[in-house]
């Protein structure tokens, strides 16, 4: 258009424009009213569509806003459609940020509403907002009128010397993405490596595990490294462990009482203790004519890999005081050791010739 601006045009444009603000305060009162209901839910995923909702609308009523009002302007044919794909362009970017949130919070609430799956595992969440803002990308490129062909050509001839220059790199990531995918390590696991390290698995990321220790610290390991060790997982396939105890009576003991004696301990352990399994089955097996002792374990149930050392606590104290109520022997190892006293030898004076020498 060629004609000039009019007040009529301002006043429509500017009606154009309130409106769009209007709607997107109105729908921002709206879905702040529907994400208190979505708290209510047991479902997680509501919560994050609706957040991301609260996004895209409003900025989306704005654009729209603004789109109309630039529509009854008398701007030309060129300014239309800069002024167009400025709107388009922020509305995507808006779009593809909020889709990128919406599909990485479900994929993470899918996680960890399905047993077996990485709950923490930021991996996946990563890689889901990387490919949906690569998408969105692209699209703005599109829009702008830019060919993607050419991009994608460059990114396929360059994405060679890319994984010659990051080896290390991808062979972490699809390390970690196969120890997820064969669900051989989840977050909260307990590990133990052949190298000596062990704790509850915390995170696996694009990159590397982290391990916490029992002792709070945190150990972090590569992917690769972690897929080619030997590797000991306490909750897998089953959380629950038994716990052997060594113990050692003397030989005038009577054994039956022992293990009598024994059991009733076990038993008292296992119904009071926090983290014992009252249901597993206790058990006790002689097994060594030892030096001074006749040795036997006992096997206990714990729920958990870090209960035994609390079970083991309370199990040791209790069965060292009850033997001693029963008059049951724990021998100590004993050792004799003979001295023999050795002749001194006097060695000759210097000069003087020993006996029988030459």
């Amino acid at each position: 258009m060629n004609r000039a601006v009019t007040l009529d045009d301002l006043v429509l444009a500017g009606i154009a424009l309130a409106a769009g603000l209007a709607a997107a305060f109105l729908s921002r009162t709206v879905l702040r009213w529907l994400a208190k209901h979505a708290k209510r839910t047991r479902w997680s995923g509501d919560d994050v569509i609706v957040d991301a909702l609260r996004t895209v609308v409003p900025w989306a009523a704005i654009a729209g806003g603004a789109a109309s009002g630039a529509a009854v302007l008398p701007l030309t044919r060129t300014v239309q459609h800069h002024v167009n794909q400025i709107l388009t362009v922020l509305l995507i970017f808006v779009v593809t940020v909020s889709a990128a949130r919406v599909i990485a919070g479900l994929v993470r609430t899918v996680t960890q509403s399905r047993s077996g799956v990485a709950g923490s595992a930021t991996i996946f969440v990563n890689i889901t907002r990387i490919l949906v803002l690569a998408i969105g990308f692209l699209v703005v490129l599109q829009t702008l009128g830019i060919s993607i062909a050419p991009l994608l050509t460059a990114l396929g001839v360059g994405g060679l010397a890319v994984a010659l220059a990051l080896q290390d790199t991808l062979a972490n990531l699809f390390a970690g993405v196969h120890i997820l995918a064969s669900k051989t390590v989840q977050p909260g696991d307990y590990i133990r490596l052949s190298s000596g390290e062990e704790g509850y698995v915390e995170d696996i990321n694009w990159r590397q595990t982290t391990v916490r220790q029992l002792s709070n610290n945190l150990v972090v390991i590569p992917n690769g490294q972690l897929a080619k060790t030997n590797m000991t997982n306490f909750t897998r396939p089953e959380q629950r462990l038994t716990v052997l105890v060594q113990v050692g009576v003397g030989y005038d003991s009577d054994l039956e009482h022992v293990e009598r004696v024994t059991l009733e301990v076990v038993a008292e352990v296992m119904t009071e203790i926090t983290g014992a399994l009252p249901e597993h089955e206790p058990a006790i097996r002689f097994h060594t004519f030892g030096d001074s002792r006749i040795g036997f374990t006992v096997i206990l149930g714990v729920g958990e890999f870090s209960d035994q050392y609390r079970i083991k606590h309370e199990f040791i104290k209790r069965l060292h005081r009850r033997y001693g109520e029963e008059g049951i022997r724990i021998p100590a190892p004993v050792r004799s050791v003979a001295i023999q006293a050795a002749q001194p030898v006097i060695p000759a004076p210097r000069g003087e010739k020993v006996p029988g020498g030459n």
